[in-house]
């Protein structure tokens, strides 16, 4: 017996949970979680179901036995094996807490993906992820170089099969270009709960502001510079006894576990671009290890 995870988005209509849950049961499939959202803002609907094909069929029979259902709907809908591993790339400059901790969560199981490498226009972390038996890629990104660097990066997505890129803080901007050749499979860590400090010290400007939050925002990555569907934030809380230097600090874990928490939502298929929002499914409470994530 195999899990699948089913992923539906559609204009609101009538009979929808009612054809995908006929569907599955028709096809000797057992649902064991489902979570559904009706946004009543737009009319449109989203679901994501995990059940177990209990009659044994496969992958490709149930996505052509859906598409008639799908049609009728006008569904953009997958069907995805649990057990397959997103192949994920990430990129990395000179801060390199947000790779660290992916880096320590996959190699224990908590984060199970596949990493196809990891890009960085510096050297700083080679000797990290050559340890890691990773592929390091060093692409130097300059004003007259930009272009070419992105193809060097875009080459490396085709050629690994890249299904998503994490910018585990890579410090550089993605051109437009690449943004919509990526669109929903890039995913970035923006150091503040609202991007009210910009620039190459963002910790130092909250804390000479005597800010008594502070937070990070894991995005998908838009044209918009971190302007992109929000996918998972998280605060802590500052007094006036705390240092610039602890600012950073906190801020640095908070961004980690943010980060991380996104990524895991996104390769457990509980994530929907929703216009300019995001629909994020939490893991089910009943759900393995792997898709519950402190």
């Amino acid at each position: 017996m195999k899990t699948y995870n089913l992923t539906v988005s559609c204009e609101s209509a009538r009979g929808i949970v009612a054809a995908i849950s006929s569907y599955l049961a028709d096809v000797g499939c057992n649902i064991v979680d489902s979570s559904q959202f009706d946004d009543l803002d737009t009319g449109r609907f989203f679901m994501r179901v995990s059940f177990i094909s209990e009659g044994g069929e496969t992958r490709d029979k149930l996505i052509a036995g859906f598409k008639p259902i799908a049609e009728k709907f006008g569904m953009t809908s997958e069907i995805h094996d649990a057990k397959s591993r997103t192949k994920v790339l990430l990129m990395v400059s000179r801060f390199g807490h947000c790779l660290n901790d992916l880096l320590y969560r996959w190699r224990i199981g908590a984060l199970p993906i596949d990493i196809v490498g990891v890009v960085s226009n510096h050297l700083d972390y080679q000797k990290i992820v050559v340890n890691h038996d990773i592929p390091f890629h060093h692409i130097p990104v300059t004003k007259e170089n930009k272009p070419q660097a992105e193809e060097r990066i875009m080459d490396l997505v085709l050629t690994t099969g890249t299904d998503l890129i994490v910018l585990a803080r890579y410090m550089q901007v993605l051109s437009d270009r690449m943004c919509q050749e990526m669109s929903g499979r890039i995913i970035n860590i923006h150091h503040s709960f609202l991007p009210s400090f910009k620039g190459a010290s963002p910790y130092k400007q909250a804390y000479e502001r005597g800010v008594k939050l502070i937070g990070a925002t894991a995005h998908y990555v838009t044209a918009d510079l971190d302007e992109g569907p929000i996918i998972e934030q998280d605060t802590a809380r500052i007094t006036h006894a705390q240092s610039a230097d602890d600012y950073v600090s906190i801020g640095r874990d908070v961004e980690s576990q943010v980060l991380a928490r996104a990524v895991h939502a996104h390769i457990h298929h509980r994530t929907f671009i929703n216009g300019n929002r995001t629909v994020v499914f939490p893991a089910s409470p009943g759900s393995h290890a792997s898709e519950r994530m402190g």
